[in-house]
């Protein structure tokens, strides 16, 4: 897939149906794979609410922020950081909604395009990613990305997840400039 044709928007509203077509219609064995606990998954209503809610909170306020990935203009996925802390830290998810768009090369792509969604606009310090260590697809992103491992134990990464054995994947400011300098990741206000 040519890079050129990838882009990464903040979610709309025209956007929440996607996104929770994606979480209520995938497969169980994928979302296990993700480490997904199946008997956390909300209902349709919860997600809306949970979703709806980031759209009108500013940076400050949001516990849960997402941008959309798209391929030749179509949404094809979408990354969210969770557990922010604003201008300090946030743990971000990565997600390509249908599997005919995954193992593509796209996805370290549409991670560094994200980047700065995440790095100015919530003034973070520290970027980290905890996916299930059993999962390779994000891990070998993250660090194709510039992610450094920083530890791997057995917890519960987040509130829809079991306990698993997880990476730690960690993204500073400082590595994250150098990315930006070196792929040409001009700002938010630059169309890719």
């Amino acid at each position: 897939m040519n890079n050129n044709m990838l882009s990464v928007r903040p979610l709309q509203a025209s956007d929440l149906d996607l996104l929770i077509h994606y979480w209520m219609n995938a497969e169980p064995a994928f979302l296990q794979g993700m480490g997904v606990d199946l008997d956390k998954m909300p209902t349709r209503e919860q997600w809306l609410d949970m979703l709806s809610r980031q759209l009108t909170q500013s940076y400050q306020e949001k516990q849960s922020y997402a941008v959309i990935w798209e391929a030749d203009g179509k949404p094809v996925g979408h990354s969210n950081v969770s557990k922010i802390e604003y201008g300090e830290k946030a743990y971000m998810h990565l997600h390509l909604w249908q599997s005919g768009v995954r193992r593509k090369g796209m996805g370290v792509e549409l991670v560094r395009r994200s980047l700065p969604f995440y790095f100015d606009n919530l003034h973070l310090k520290t970027l980290y990613c905890e996916p299930y260590a059993l999962n390779p697809a994000p891990n070998k992103t993250l660090q194709k990305v510039g992610f450094q491992l920083f530890d791997t134990y057995v917890g519960i990464p987040g509130w829809l997840n079991f306990e698993q054995e997880v990476n730690l994947w960690i993204l500073t400011r400082e590595r994250f400039e150098r990315i930006k300098m070196a792929h040409g990741l001009k700002g938010l206000d630059t169309d890719f």
